[in-house]
C-alpha cells in the first residue's frame, strides 16, 4: 500500500463510529442480555449462562414461530419473485406506456406497510369487508380470512406480496435493461424459442440481481412484524406468530428481556445461515452458467 494512502483509513471512521452505535453496540448488548435472567424494571440481573436458550429450544412455541416464519417468509418472497419477474418482463418487452405502468404497479410499495395493511384489514374484515361483502351479493360465502388459522396464514402472505412485489419488479426491471441484446439476438438466429432464451440468456444473467433481491426481501420478512400485528396480531391463537411476533410478546408483553435477547441472536444466526445458503447455491448456479 502506497504510504499516502494509508492515511484513508482515517475517513472511515466516522461511519465505523455510526455503526457502531447503531448496530455493534445493540447487537453486543442484546448478546450480552441473553445469558442472564433479567426483567425489564427489575434490579436484579442473574447470570443463567445458557439457560435462556436451553429453555427456548426446549419451548413448543418457538418451533410453531420458527415453522410459520418460513411459511410465510418463504411463501411470500417465493410469490414475490414469481410475479415481480413476471411484470419485470412484461414492461421490458412493452414498446409504449412502459414508464406509465411502471409508475402504476410500484403504487403499492409507496404506501407505509402500516397504512396497507389497515387497508388490506378493511378488505378482509369478516362480514363487513370489501370482499366478502362482493362475495356474499354473488350468494358465495367467504371464509373467515383473518379468522381461519390457515387463511390467515395465505392473507398475510398476499398482503407482503402485495406491498413489496413492485420492488423485486423494478430490481428486476432495471437489471433487464442491461441485458446484451446481441446474445438474445443470436440465439433467435440458432433457432431458439421464448422458453430457452428465458432459462438459457435471461435467468443466468439475472443472478446477481436476483440474489441481491431474494437476500434482502427474506431478511425483511424474517423481520416481519407491522403488517402481520395489524392483520391479525399473531392470530387466531398463534397461527401467524412469527419468530419477531414472538420475542415482541416476550419483551414487551412478559417483560422478560434476557429470554426475548435469546431469541433475537437465535433469529440473527437462522436468518444469516439461511441466506449464506441461498447466496451460495446461486452464486453457483450463476458461475456454471458462466
Amino acid at each position: 500500500m502506497v504510504r499516502w494512502q494509508r492515511g484513508l483509513w482515517w475517513f472511515l471512521l466516522p461511519s465505523f463510529g455510526l455503526l457502531t452505535v447503531v448496530l455493534l453496540w445493540p447487537l453486543g448488548y442484546a448478546i450480552y442480555l441473553s445469558f442472564f435472567d433479567y426483567y425489564l424494571g427489575s434490579s436484579e440481573r442473574t447470570f443463567i449462562g445458557l439457560g435462556n436458550y436451553i429453555e427456548l429450544f426446549t419451548e413448543a412455541r418457538l418451533w410453531q414461530s420458527f415453522w410459520t416464519t418460513i411459511i410465510i417468509a418463504f411463501g411470500s418472497v417465493g410469490l414475490q419473485f414469481v410475479v415481480g419477474f413476471a411484470l419485470a418482463l412484461g414492461i421490458y418487452k412493452l414498446k409504449f406506456s412502459a414508464r406509465l405502468f411502471t409508475m402504476l404497479l410500484f403504487l403499492p410499495h409507496i404506501v407505509t406497510p402500516v397504512v396497507a395493511a389497515l387497508f388490506i384489514k378493511w378488505i378482509l374484515v369478516s362480514n363487513f369487508g370489501l370482499l366478502d361483502a362482493t362475495l356474499l351479493g354473488l350468494d358465495i360465502t367467504p371464509p373467515d380470512w383473518l379468522g381461519d388459522p390457515i387463511w390467515a396464514k395465505i392473507s398475510v402472505i398476499l398482503a407482503d406480496a402485495w406491498i413489496f412485489t413492485p420492488l423485486i419488479m423494478m430490481v428486476l426491471y432495471a437489471a433487464l435493461q442491461t441485458l446484451d441484446q446481441s446474445l438474445v439476438g443470436a440465439a433467435q438466429i440458432d433457432g431458439a424459442n421464448a422458453w430457452q432464451i428465458l432459462r438459457h440468456i435471461i435467468i443466468p444473467a439475472l443472478i446477481p440481481a436476483i440474489i441481491f433481491t431474494v437476500s434482502v426481501r427474506l431478511m425483511d420478512a424474517f423481520r416481519f412484524f407491522d403488517t402481520i400485528y395489524v392483520l391479525t396480531g399473531g392470530g387466531p391463537g398463534t397461527a401467524t406468530e412469527t419468530i419477531t411476533m414472538y420475542t415482541y410478546q416476550l419483551g414487551f408483553r412478559m417483560l422478560d428481556i434476557g429470554k426475548a435477547s435469546a431469541l433475537g441472536v437465535i433469529t440473527l444466526v437462522v436468518v444469516a445461515i439461511i441466506l449464506l445458503t441461498i447466496n451460495k447455491v446461486l452464486t453457483r448456479i450463476y458461475r456454471r452458467g458462466d
